[in-house]
């Protein structure tokens, strides 16, 4: 059963930097893809109706490690406060931004909420560039610091970037599009910059994860025994609806019909 929870905590926690890391990406963007109010409602329209759907992946790693992994989780969040409370506070001002776009009354507001967003984006990413650092090099419990923690937040945050760009360079027309493809460069197909950065994301939280006693920490075998066959059904459920998604939106958007 430890086997299988960890596993789980693995493809959740995998899951969610493919997916998620594509919007936060996107968003970290707006402002360089999108030059007029209309544009960046275009950028925002790309990854509007993945982005709740994407969060679930997060929920989901959270509750695997709560649940299969609770002592490793006290000790984990006892110790990463300052990131955790970064990533969370980033995460609120981004959907913040997202929710409340369309609701004020003129282009200061949306200028302020397209802000939120970007900046909503860059501390998603910092702060998990920050965290996995803190993984990385062997000291889980307590937060990187100096160059080493500085260094892997950047190249943590430029890779959300670069997993953006390839899927707006998927999902944008227009000029925004061009854009993104200048950056992305204009070599090879669309979906192969995306794929490779897919593959880069995904690796990142398992790299991480073999820094963690996830086997020592797992919770008593009669928990586990009830919570992970639970899981186990619940898990084709949530990759099927996320599938349902991608593929009803997976044209590119022409307008910005969202936000």
């Amino acid at each position: 059963m430890e086997t299988l929870a960890i596993a789980l905590l693995a493809f959740f926690a995998a899951g969610w930097f493919v997916l998620a890391g594509a919007d936060i990406g996107t968003g970290m963007l707006l402002p360089r893809l999108g030059r007029s109010d209309r544009e960046r409602r275009l950028v925002l329209a790309s990854f509007a109706p993945f982005f709740l759907g994407n969060e679930v992946w997060l929920v989901a790693t959270a509750g695997v490690l709560v649940g299969c992994f609770p002592a490793l989780e006290g000790e984990l969040l006892s110790a990463q406060v300052p990131v955790l409370v970064a990533l969370l506070t980033g995460w609120i001002v981004r959907d913040a931004g997202l929710w409340s776009r369309g609701r004020g009354p003129g282009p200061r507001w949306r200028a302020a909420c397209d802000g939120a967003v970007t900046c909503g984006s860059w501390a998603v990413a910092l702060s998990w560039g920050w965290l996995l650092a803190a993984l990385l090099t062997g000291r889980p419990y307590a937060p990187a610091a100096g160059p080493t923690g500085l260094l892997a937040a950047l190249a943590v945050a430029a890779l959300f970037a670069a997993h953006g760009l390839g899927f707006a360079s998927l999902r944008l027309t227009g000029p925004p599009y061009e854009r993104a493809r200048r950056l992305v460069g204009h070599a090879g197909r669309p979906w192969q910059s995306f794929a490779l950065t897919a593959v880069l994301m995904g690796g990142l939280p398992l790299w991480a994860g073999t820094a963690l006693p996830l086997a020592e920490r797992a919770a008593a075998p009669g928990t586990l025994a009830l919570l992970v066959p639970a899981l186990l059904c619940v898990t084709p459920l949530l990759v099927a609806v996320q599938a349902w998604i991608w593929h009803t939106f997976r044209h590119r958007v022409t307008r910005p019909s969202y936000l």
